[in-house]
C-alpha cells in the first residue's frame, strides 16, 4: 500500500478533459508594457516598460530603473514591501521598498558559495527562492544573512518558470511541475505536457500551454481550461478569482465562474 500510495503521489500524470471552467467579461482598457507583473486586490498594476519597473496606485507612480545592470529579467509583487528586481545577466538583484527605494543589493557572485541564479522569486520573511542553474537545483535563500536555509535535490529537465508564496514554491520544467515546502520537501511531481508558464493565486496554481489558461486541481491531480475569447495572448494574469489577459494592445479582465 505504501508503494502505491508513493507513485501516485510523487510521478502523478496529468488528466485532461474534465468539466471546463467557464469565465465572464468585465472589463477592456488599453494598455501597453513589455511585462505585466502583477495587479493586486485594490486595482495596483505593476509592470515593466523599456526596462523600467512600474507601479500604478490611483494617482500615484513609481518606477525603478538601473541601467547599469541591463535588462531586468523578473520581478514579482507578491509582497508589495519587499519587491525583488532580478537582473540574470549580472547575476545579481535587488529588493524595493512599496515607494520604490533601493532596500538591499544581492550580487549571487561575491557570496562564500557561489550561486548561479536563473530564476528567482520571493519566500517568506527575508528570504527568496532561486534557482541554481549550476548544481539545477532549488534553494531558499535568506538575503539577510546569506545562507541558504533549505536546498530541494537536484531536477531533470530545464527549469523553465517559478513561482511562489509564503508556504511553497512551484517549480516547472520541461518534463515536470513541481511543488516543494517551506523545508525544500517535495509535495508533489506531476509531468508536464507541454506548459511554458506558471500563474499563481492565493496557493491555486494555473498554467499556461498554447496561449491557453489552465486550472491545476491539485486534489484531482487535473488540469481544467478556462474558458476565454480568442485573443492573441501575451501574457496572462490571476488575482483572487480575476483572470487578466494582456494582448501586447488591451487588457481584458474576465471573472472565473467556478474552480
Amino acid at each position: 500500500m505504501k508503494t502505491v500510495f508513493y507513485i501516485l503521489l510523487f510521478i502523478s500524470f496529468p488528466i485532461f478533459g474534465q468539466e471546463s471552467i467557464e469565465t465572464t467579461f468585465v472589463s477592456k482598457i488599453p494598455f501597453e508594457a513589455d511585462t505585466l507583473i502583477g495587479i493586486d486586490n485594490f486595482g495596483t498594476v505593476y509592470f515593466i516598460k523599456k526596462n523600467t519597473l512600474y507601479k500604478i496606485e490611483d494617482n500615484k507612480n513609481y518606477s525603478y530603473s538601473n541601467v547599469q545592470f541591463g535588462k531586468i529579467t523578473s520581478s514579482n509583487s507578491f509582497n508589495p514591501l519587499k519587491i525583488p528586481v532580478f537582473y540574470e545577466d549580472f547575476n545579481a538583484a535587488y529588493i524595493l521598498d512599496n515607494r520604490f527605494a533601493e532596500i538591499l543589493k544581492i550580487d549571487f557572485n561575491t557570496m562564500e558559495y557561489y550561486k548561479n541564479v536563473s530564476l528567482l522569486s520571493t519566500a517568506n520573511d527575508n528570504a527568496l527562492w532561486v534557482f541554481n542553474e549550476d548544481i539545477q537545483q532549488l534553494e531558499l535563500f535568506d538575503y539577510k544573512t546569506n545562507k541558504t536555509r533549505a536546498t530541494t535535490l537536484p531536477i531533470e529537465s530545464k527549469a523553465l518558470d517559478l513561482k511562489s508564496n509564503y508556504n511553497y514554491a512551484w517549480l516547472l520544467t520541461e518534463k515536470y511541475l513541481y511543488k516543494y515546502n517551506y523545508f525544500g520537501s517535495l509535495v508533489y511531481k506531476v509531468k508536464n505536457d507541454g506548459f511554458t508558464a506558471l500563474v499563481e493565486s492565493n496557493d491555486a496554481i494555473f498554467l499556461v500551454k498554447e496561449q491557453q489558461l489552465y486550472y491545476f486541481n491539485e486534489k484531482e491531480t487535473s488540469f481544467q481550461l478556462i474558458k476565454t475569447p480568442e485573443l492573441l495572448t501575451k501574457q496572462f494574469l490571476v488575482t483572487n478569482e480575476t483572470v487578466y489577459i494582456y494582448d501586447s494592445k488591451n487588457l481584458h479582465k474576465f471573472q472565473l465562474n467556478n474552480k
